[in-house]
This record gives C-alpha cells, sequence and structure tokens, in this order.
C-alpha cells in the first residue's frame, strides 16, 4: 500500500513568534495528528551558526532522523534536513519529510525504521508531485548496516554502557526519568548507534525504541532515546537525564553489572554480530546472558568470569540444549589453560555443569571440567566448589591430575600448626584426596586430631539466652541452638565417602569430649554426627544426651547427671573419665550445690573422682557454699545453719578423702569449715584462736561470709561457759581487731543478753572475763569497757537482788575477794548513778 508522506518547513530563525508550516500532507492524515506531529519535527539550529553559511557548513548541520510512535497507534518515520531560507534571503531552516504508517501496517519490507536513514528518497524540498516511498529501500542490505562493526569497536569503552540502557529503555513500559541521551558529534553515529541496537536487541523490543538522533531540548522530549551534540550534554545531564559522553574521553573504570550487556558489547567488537540471531534460537528469557555467552564461548571469543559463569549456569539448567559439539566447544572454553580470572561464582557454576553433564556426556568431555575443579579445590582453596565423583576421571587424565596435585594435598595436610586450618579446607583436601586415589594412611591421625579440635572451635561462640528462666544442659539458661554450620554439608560427605576418616574422627572426638564436654554438646547440638556404628563412644553418646535431658527434667541437676550417666553405657568405676564428662556438661560453668556434690561423692570412690579430676568440683561446692549461704547466728538452728553444717561436714569428708590433691587455699579454706564445725560441736585441738587466724591468712583472697563464719565459730566459743582460759588469753592478747570486733558482734545478740539476764553464774564469768585484761593491747579494753556498760550492767540492773548477790558471790569465788570487792564498787556506781538521776529529776519537777 501506499504510505501517506508529509513535509514541513520550520519557522525562519530569529523570528520566534512565526510558526512552521505543513507543506504538503497526503492523504489520511488528520488534522489531529498533525498537531501531534508537528512537535516531532521541530528542531532547534545548533548555536554559532553562520548567516550565510557555505555548501559545506549547510551539510555539515545536523540532519535529525525520527521514528516515533502516535496516539492511535500508527508510527512516523521522519529525516529533516537544513537548507536556505527561500527567496535568497538570510539564514537557514529545517525541512522534515515524513512517513505516515497506519496502525498494524509494517514497515515496507519488515523491515526496522532505522534502516531508512540512508534512504536515497528522503527529499530536502517540498515535491511538486509523487515521489518514491523513503522507507522502501533499494534490495540488498541495508545502507545502515555497513560499518557498524567499525563503529563498535571504535566506541569499545561506551559500548556495554549504552547496550544496557538501550535495552532498559526499549522494556514494555517505558523506564522512567525520560530519555537515553546519547551524545555525538555527528547525528550519523546517533543513527549507527540505533543501528547497533536495531541488530542486538529482539525485535520486539527494538521496535518499541522511539528515538531522534538530534534535539536541543532532550529533557522535554517524549521519545526513548535522544542524540544531542557534545555543547547541549551539559544541560541534559542538568535535568537528571541518563547521558552517554560518546564524543569525550573514555569513562573511567566501573562496570555497568548487566552482564548481557557486557557480553553483547564482546560479541561486537569481535565483529561477530550474527551470533545474536544464533544466540536467539536458544531457549531462554529475553536478555538472558547465558545464551549469549554460550554462543559467544563456542565462537572463539573471550569472556570475564560473570560472562562464562553465566554460560555454564545456563547450560547446567539446560544440559539439553547444546548439541555434542557445542557442549565439547563450551566445555573447552570454560577450561582454557589461557583463563586466568576465574572467581567463585564461576566455579561453583562450572561445578553445577559437570553435575549436569556427568552421566550424559563421554567421560572423556566432562574430564577437564572435573580437573578444573579439583585444581581450584587444592590450590584456589575454593571450599563451595562441587566435587566430581570418583568416576570423573578414566584413563591418563585421573593419573596425571593425581600427580600433578598429591604432593600438594600431602604436603598442606601434613604442615602447620594446630588448629590453623579451616574445617572446611581439611574436609575438602581429604575429599579431593580421595577422588584421586592419594593415600593419606600415615597423616591420618594426626590430621583427624587437627579436625576434631578445629570443628569445636569454628562452633565454640554460644548463643544468646532466650530469657525464658529455665536452665539449660550445659550449665546456663535454656538456648536455642545455631543453625548447622557452614561445613556441615562437606563433612556429612566426608564422613559417608570414607569409613576410615568417620571411625577416627568420632574417637578423636569421644577423647576431646572429657576435656571440653560443654563444646562438644553444643556441637552437637548443632550438627547431628552419625553414632550408628559398633564404636563404644561413651563421652560422645553422654554429650548427645545432655541437651535432651535437661530440656525433659528442667532444673533437676542431679536427675539430668544420671541420666547422662547411663547413656555412656560403663560405670564410673569402670571408666572415671565418664564421671568428668557427666560433671562438665551438668556443671559447666559453676560449682554444684552441697547436695549436688554429696550426691557425686557417693556415686562413685575416691579413686575415681581423683582419677576424673572431679574431686576439684566437690571442693568447690564445699567453699561456694560456705561463701554464699548466710551466717546461721549464735548457735541457731534453721535451713541455714543446717547447709552450713553440710557444707562442714562435705569439707571434713573431702580432706579425708583427697588429703594429697587439696592443697593451697582451697585445703585452708576446707580446714576452716571443718574447724568451724568442730568449734560448735567438738573439742578442737589446743590453739584454735591462732589457727583460725592462720587458716584465714593461708585462704586468702578467702570470702567474706566464710571469714565470718569461722570468727564467729571461735567468738561463740570464746563466749561459752566452759570456753579455755588459755584459748580465751591467747585471743585476748593477740589484739586482733577483727577478731574482736566479731566478738564483740557476738557478745551483743539477744541470745547472750538472755543468758546474762537469767544465768548469774555466766553473768559473774563474763564480769572477769571483761574486767580481767585492762592493758592487752589496743582494741580489747574499749570493747571490753563498752560490754561492761552497754551489754553487762543493763543485765544486772534487771536481776533481782538475789541474782544480784549470786553474782557477787560467784565472782568472789572464782575470782578473789578484790574481784568481788570490785563487782561491788562497779554495781554500787550503777546505782548511785540511777539514784542521783532520780534526786535531779525530783529538784527539777520542785
Amino acid at each position: 500500500m501506499s504510505l501517506a508522506q508529509v513535509h514541513y518547513a520550520s519557522a525562519a530563525p530569529g523570528d520566534e513568534e512565526a510558526a512552521g508550516r505543513f507543506t504538503a500532507v497526503g492523504p489520511g492524515v488528520s488534522g489531529a495528528l498533525l498537531a501531534e506531529i508537528e512537535p516531532l519535527l521541530r528542531h532547534g539550529l545548533p548555536e554559532g551558526v553562520a548567516e550565510h553559511p557555505s555548501d559545506g557548513e549547510l551539510r555539515a548541520l545536523p540532519q535529525p532522523f525520527t521514528y516515533a510512535v502516535l496516539a492511535d497507534g500508527s508510527r512516523l518515520v521522519a529525516r529533516s534536513a537544513a537548507v536556505r531560507e527561500t527567496g535568497g534571503g538570510p539564514g537557514v531552516r529545517f525541512h522534515a519529510h515524513a512517513v505516515h504508517v497506519p496502525p498494524g501496517v509494517p514497515l515496507p519490507g519488515d523491515r526496522m525504521a532505522v534502516e531508512a536513514w540512508r534512504s536515497p528518497h528522503w527529499v530536502a524540498a517540498t515535491p511538486s508531485g509523487a515521489i518514491p516511498d523513503p522507507l522502501t529501500p533499494p534490495p540488498g542490505p541495508a545502507a545502515v548496516s555497513e560499518g557498524l562493526d567499525d563503529f563498535a569497536v571504535s566506541r569499545g569503552p561506551w559500548l556495554a554502557a549504552v547496550l544496557a540502557d538501550l535495552r532498559r529503555a526499549s522494556g514494555a513500559e517505558p523506564a522512567g526519568g525520560g530519555p537515553v541521551v546519547l551524545v555525538e558529534r555527528s547525528c550519523a553515529d546517533v543513527a549507527r548507534w540505533l543501528g547497533l541496537a536495531s541488530a542486538t536487541l529482539p525485535r520486539a523490543y527494538a521496535e518499541r525504541l522511539t528515538f531522534t538522533t538530534y534535539t536541543r531540548r532532550p529533557g522535554s522530549s517524549t521519545l526513548r532515546v535522544a542524540g544531542v551534540r557534545p555543547e547541549d550534554a551539559e544541560a541534559a545531564r542538568s535535568a537528571g537525564l541518563r547521558v552517554h559522553l560518546c564524543a569525550g574521553p573514555s569513562p573511567a573504570g566501573g562496570g555497568t553489572g548487566d552482564v548481557w550487556a557486557v557480553t553483547a558489547a564482546r560479541v561486537w567488537r569481535s565483529r561477530s554480530p550474527e551470533l545474536f540471531r544464533v544466540a536467539d534460537e536458544l531457549p531462554g528469557e529475553p536478555f538472558a546472558a547465558g545464551p549469549l555467552a554460550v554462543t559467544a564461548l563456542c565462537a572463539g571469543i573471550t569472556l570475564g568470569p560473570d560472562e562464562r559463569a553465566a554460560a555454564a549456569g545456563w547450560a547446567a539448567d539446560r544440559p539439553y540444549a547444546l548439541d555434542a559439539k557445542r557442549t565439547g566447544l563450551l566445555v573447552e572454553a570454560l577450561t582454557s589453560p589461557a583463563v586466568d580470572d576465574r572467581t567463585g561464582t564461576e566455579f561453583d557454576a562450572a561445578g553445577r555443569l559437570f553435575g549436569a553433564l556427568e552421566g550424559r556426556c563421554p567421560a572423556s568431555v566432562t574430564a577437564p571440567l572435573a580437573a578444573m575443579l579439583v585444581t581450584e579445590a587444592v590450590r584456589g582453596g575454593n571450599g563451595s566448589v562441587e566435587l566430581p565423583h570418583r568416576d570423573a576421571f578414566v584413563g591418563p587424565e585421573g593419573a596425571a591430575v593425581a600427580e600433578r596435585l598429591g604432593p600438594e594435598i600431602l604436603n598442606e595436610l601434613g604442615g602447620g600448626p594446630a588448629g590453623t586450618r579451616p574445617v572446611a579446607r581439611t574436609v575438602q583436601l581429604l575429599r579431593v584426596a580421595r577422588l584421586l586415589g592419594v593415600d593419606t594412611t600415615e597423616l591420618r591421625p594426626e590430621v583427624v586430631a587437627r579436625l576434631a579440635s578445629a570443628m569445636l572451635a569454628e562452633t565454640s561462640v554460644r548463643e544468646e539466652p532466650v530469657g525464658n528462666g529455665r536452665e539449660g544442659p550445659l550449665g546456663g539458661a535454656a538456648e536455642n541452638p545455631a543453625g548447622p554450620p557452614d561445613f556441615a554439608p562437606a563433612l556429612l560427605e566426608l564422613l559417608d565417602e570414607q569409613f576410615e576418616v568417620r571411625t577416627a574422627l568420632l574417637g578423636a572426638l569421644d577423647r576431646l569430649a572429657p576435656s571440653n564436654p560443654g563444646a562438644v554438646a553444643r556441637f552437637l547440638e548443632r550438627m547431628a554426627l552419625p553414632f550408628t556404628g559398633t564404636q563404644a563412644l561413651p563421652h560422645l553418646r553422654m554429650c548427645a544426651e545432655a541437651p535432651g535431658a535437661m530440656a525433659t527434667l528442667g532444673g533437676d541437676r542431679a536427675a539430668v547427671w544420671r541420666r547422662v550417666l547411663r547413656a555412656a553405657g560403663l560405670s564410673p568405676f569402670a571408666e572415671p573419665l565418664v564421671l568428668r564428662t557427666a560433671v562438665g556438661l551438668v556443671w559447666e560453668d559453676r560449682a554444684p550445690s552441697v547436695e549436688e556434690a554429696r550426691l557425686l561423692l557417693e556415686a562413685a570412690t575416691s579413686d575415681a573422682h581423683r582419677a576424673a579430676g572431679t574431686w576439684a568440683r566437690l571442693v568447690d561446692a564445699a567453699l561456694g557454699a560456705a561463701v554464699t549461704e548466710p551466717s546461721a547466728g549464735s548457735h541457731a538452728r534453721g535451713p541455714a545453719a543446717a547447709h552450713t553444717d553440710e557444707a562442714a561436714a562435705l569439707a571434713h569428708d573431702l580432706l579425708r578423702a583427697f588429703p594429697e590433691e587439696i592443697g593451697g587455699r582451697e585445703r585452708a579454706g576446707l580446714l576452716l569449715l571443718d574447724l568451724a564445725r568442730e568449734l560448735r560441736t567438738g573439742a578442737p585441738d589446743p590453739g584454735w584462736t591462732e589457727t583460725v587466724r592462720t587458716l584465714c591468712a593461708q585462704a586468702e583472697p578467702v570470702g567474706p561470709a566464710l571469714r565470718e563464719r569461722a570468727h564467729t565459730a571461735l567468738v561463740e566459743r570464746l563466749l561459752a561457759p566452759d570456753r579455755p582460759g588459755a584459748e580465751l588469753y591467747a585471743f585476748v592478747h593477740g589484739d586482733d581487731a577483727e577478731l574482736i570486733t566479731a566478738y564483740d558482734r557476738a557478745a551483743r545478740t539477744e541470745t547472750v543478753r538472755t543468758r546474762l539476764r537469767t544465768q548469774p553464774a555466766y553473768a559473774a564469768d563474763c564480769f572477769t572475763v571483761w574486767t580481767a585484761h585492762p592493758h592487752a593491747g589496743t582494741a580489747w579494753p574499749p570493747v571490753a569497757a563498752a560490754l561492761l556498760a552497754e551489754v553487762l550492767r543493763p543485765a544486772v540492773r534487771a536481776m533481782s537482788a538475789e541474782d544480784v548477790a549470786e553474782v557477787e558471790a560467784t565472782v568472789g569465788r572464782t575470782g578473789s575477794s578484790g574481784r568481788a570487792g570490785a563487782f561491788r564498787a562497779w554495781n554500787r556506781s550503777s546505782a548511785l548513778g540511777r539514784l542521783g538521776r532520780r534526786i535531779v529529776g525530783r529538784v527539777r519537777r520542785g
């Protein structure tokens, strides 16, 4: 069909109020369409155009080429040319020649609009009659395709970024933010960019790219691509548009992040645009990098690591999409020895490709992939590489790889201090060694021991308590375990592949468990290891049982301990170390209570505790109870006092059971507890006043409650009526201010005050003691005087006359007549003081 043509002449230069006009309009183009078309054909001349330009200057002016989609779905293809003012006047104006394509009508020859850019039928003046349609070029290749390869190479630094933006601009919905701006000195170069896009983008996307090769107002353009000259670039950038300054210096660094665009740029620089159509035949989403990257690699084009990864990933997802020849070419390109910039992502994709091709292709095709993967696993340290199976290497390929990598594997496995190699690395080396048939028998014990220690070290960070108030199996609050460690999948595969390593590793962990059962239990809570074999593994079984036991039994640690101990399957009498493991699991970071310690002591012999080293936990229990329990008070008998007696009894038993093991400050602390017990219940050896002082010094730093308990037991014994005089003398003349303060505190308790008021003999004894040593150091005299005045005097004052007389008589019998006189004088001064105070009160009242 014949397409309507339109001619338009722009306004005269310098006449801002004048308007352009349509000089010819073909049939079918309505006035509404003309109103929409006119802004598309109106162009501004560049700055600095001469008033009378020469023919060369006129030809150098822009020749805008425009393609637009109108509101009714029809399209407009137009070219404008600068012409002299009619009538020979000064100035230049544009003449636009346009073709209107109705909706649903393809362009002649089903060609792209940009292919009409160099059509010889565009005219620069309104014709007097019918002229050929400019959209119907002569047969043969379109003129726009000529020289595109050279142009693409010349624009190499900008190629990927421009193609990426043109791809985004070709979407079903135009990208926001205005058109993509291409800055070139020539409209022809902008048209070549659009020619590159039409040859690169899928047809449906390329047809959506509306454009103009020249405008001075890109910010107001409704088209998707706009060309501007360099002098207008800054204005376009200031308008917030996406600007590509292709007419200046090469852009500095930085990639586009668009793998498809980068791959397309490499194809163009390799002068192979025909590959775009080949890639379109492969399955995949539009602009997927995989099909184009595969096609380029099979054609021998060098690609970067991201593009190679895209190719390998695409082929791994569609191993059936390529024939045997292209599969071989792809593998050859991916494994080329000339490639030295592979990344972890590329190796992961290559591993997936190997897994997809294994069994589908001959081993001779996949062997290079397998060799590359194991080489990277050994030399590159890539722990995420998916290793091939043992049958991946056949014939000389496997022997060559093993000969090359075997010594490196053995050297790394056998070197380095323990604990420095990550678990994932050791696991990978062991798996590759088996894959290549490298014998690691001699190194296995040392390697597995290091591996076990590293596994615990890498999972040793404890999770924060969840705050539910329930105690956890490892001595703290119940916790939510973290997920499996990163090395878990590879480790489980190793244990499944290599029975010898599994046996040795489980044994090594079992040997480590008694020293650090909490770490082993936390590891097993995060990663379940196979215990289904015939190995005993008592400690590992206990560690695996502990979390479930605590979850079931809650805070009953004694019950948890018994259940964990049963899980070992061994008696602590036969294997004392199970005691250490069980105690470490239940009381990892704390001491047992006195009752729990008594249970532990009775559950096994002292020899078993000695061999297991758990006797130290029992000592901590005795001393910890003494520190944390409150003082029982003067001869009080209640829960606290009973607990104190149990702690002292436990201390007594521990001193007898472990005489050689307990020493230093712990022994002194236990002896203090035992002495306190004897002071209250028995007859300690003489000199116990000095013994308390000596043991407190040896037990430093001693807890304040333990010190107070020992001091209280001592002074309560000194306040007893039957205390030895020698001990009292040593106490008074020892001038120990801390002990004397404890004595003063005990003497003021209600127990002592009641005894003084009700027992004249006891009051007489206290009077004798508190007046017998007036010059014994500096600490005792003021305390004794205060006790006489503030404790004894109120007690005597409350007695009957008969009791007071008995006190005086008892003082005389036990002391001397002078001492009895002293009591009478002391008591008389008290009475006279009372009488004097009464008289003074009466006088005042009178």
